[in-house]
């Protein structure tokens, strides 16, 4: 009686919690692309909506801040040449950049782009996939762009 107790309040328990992590390799919300080096346009710029439920400086910790989803917002698969790889964020609204990129490591920044857009710069970047969360640091969504650029900033 008392182990059917305690099972159901562990089962409620589990099921009412947000999952804790990012879903690496899930269904982009936003946009599923390839670019190659040299790709036009450039920059590429991508509409979405910035944040989520999971508090990423639970799952990531270190510099990683911010609120977003569970899905990436956006999957890149990236084919390097000798240019670096610049992704950044536009908004009205503070908002965070969490990339896990093709070897695994997690990127995060909160305001190197400039005001409070974060930006994230790979000088020599890996040929793979780059899953990108757009964080916020309030509950509610806000509208934002992601632009992947070659170019200096």
């Amino acid at each position: 009686m008392i182990r059917t107790a305690i099972s159901a309040a562990v089962l409620a328990t589990m099921v009412a919690s947000p999952a804790l992590a990012q879903e690496i390799g899930a269904q982009p919300t936003f946009s599923n692309l390839t670019l190659e080096a040299g790709f036009t346009p450039d920059p590429y710029r991508i509409q979405l909506t910035a944040g989520g439920d999971i508090n990423v400086e639970r799952t990531q910790g270190g510099e990683c801040v911010g609120m977003i989803a569970n899905a990436p917002d956006i999957r890149l698969t990236y084919s390097p040449d000798e240019l670096p790889l610049n992704i950044r964020v536009s908004s009205k609204e503070d908002t965070t950049l969490v990339i896990n990129g093709p070897d695994g490591s997690w990127y995060c920044d909160d305001d190197s782009g400039g005001g409070e857009n974060p930006m994230i710069s790979f000088t020599d970047p890996e040929e793979g996939v780059y899953e990108i969360w757009v964080g916020t640091y309030e509950d509610e969504p806000v509208p934002a762009t992601v632009i992947i650029t070659e170019l200096d900033d």
